[in-house]
C-alpha cells in the first residue's frame, strides 16, 4: 500500500467538520487546512501531521492513518478550546467518512494533548483512521 488515499481522506474529514454546525459555532466557521494570510480568529481548528503504514493483506490493500486535528486558541483558559476539541472528537470518532476513493473501515479517537504555548492554549487530537483502496485491489 501506498499513501494514495491520503488526499480522499483528508477531503472527507475537511468536509465532515467544516459541515457540523455545532463546530463551526464554537469556532467561528474557522477550520483550515492552510492558515490564510494575515489575521486568524481568536479559535480555530486545523488539520495537521499525518503517519500512514501499511495494513495490506491479502485480500485488499490498505492503510493505517494515523492523523492529528488541532484547536488553537488565544481566548483566556482552556474552556473553548477544550469544547471545540471534545466536538472535534464527537464528529470523528467512529465517523463513517464517505471517501472519494476507497472505503473507510474505521476511524477511532486515538490520543488528545492541551497545552499552553505563551497566550495561546492548543488541543491536539490524534485519530487512526483504516482504509482500504478497493478501487485498486
Amino acid at each position: 500500500m501506498s499513501y494514495v488515499m491520503a488526499d480522499a481522506l483528508q477531503r472527507a474529514v475537511y468536509t465532515t467538520m467544516s459541515a457540523d454546525g455545532m463546530l463551526m459555532s464554537l469556532v467561528d466557521g474557522a477550520v483550515y487546512d492552510a492558515l490564510p494570510k494575515g489575521p486568524v480568529p481568536p479559535i480555530y481548528v486545523t488539520l495537521g501531521a499525518e503517519r500512514v503504514r501499511d495494513q495490506s493483506d491479502i485480500s485488499a490493500r490498505g492503510a493505517i492513518h494515523d492523523f492529528v486535528v488541532t484547536v488553537q486558541s488565544d481566548l483566556p483558559g482552556f474552556l473553548a478550546a477544550k469544547q471545540a476539541a471534545a466536538r472535534v472528537s464527537d464528529i470523528l470518532d467512529g465517523a463513517d467518512l464517505a471517501l472519494d476513493r476507497g472505503r473507510l473501515v474505521r476511524l477511532d479517537f486515538l490520543k488528545a494533548a492541551a497545552r499552553q504555548r505563551a497566550q495561546r492554549r492548543e488541543v491536539e487530537i490524534w485519530f487512526r483512521a483504516f482504509v482500504e483502496d478497493v478501487a485498486a485491489a
